[in-house]
């Protein structure tokens, strides 16, 4: 498998800037307990397939990535690289995500290392769609 990366100057990658933005409006989402709730009639983000989050505040414990892979489906990260702790973005068109920083570790959909200095896996988080609502256990 060739490794494509994101194509980011050297002060995004430097000072971690990731190109995943935060939802266009905070309301479409909430965590209840360990569950995640996504309303997708307020998320235009992941409308289509190559959309992307990144969720942030509130009371969620940990920064989550929220991808419509190619197929349609939905994935979901901790957005935390395992080598320096930047945030993750996803790659157009690969099934892999990338760390924003210039090490550029890049991660299987299923959180497994393919390219770069991280030792371990990032982790996955299982994902249902319930009612056009995606549910993300945490």
């Amino acid at each position: 498998m060739e490794i494509r990366t994101l194509r980011r100057n050297i002060f995004q990658r430097i000072f971690g800037i990731p190109a995943t933005r935060a939802p266009s409006d905070d309301g479409c989402w909430e965590v209840s307990g360990r569950k995640l709730l996504i309303d997708l009639n307020r998320v235009p983000e992941l409308s289509k397939p190559g959309g992307a989050i990144r969720l942030e505040g509130k009371n969620l414990h940990d920064r989550v990535l929220v991808i419509r892979a190619d197929d349609g489906t939905f994935r979901s990260f901790r957005n935390r690289c395992r080598h320096m702790g930047r945030r993750l973005d996803p790659v157009p068109g690969t099934e892999t995500v990338q760390c924003c920083s210039v090490s550029k570790t890049t991660y299987s959909y299923d959180g497994q290392v393919l390219y770069g200095p991280a030792k371990e896996p990032v982790n996955t988080f299982p994902v249902e769609v319930i009612d056009n609502k995606l549910v993300i256990s945490l």
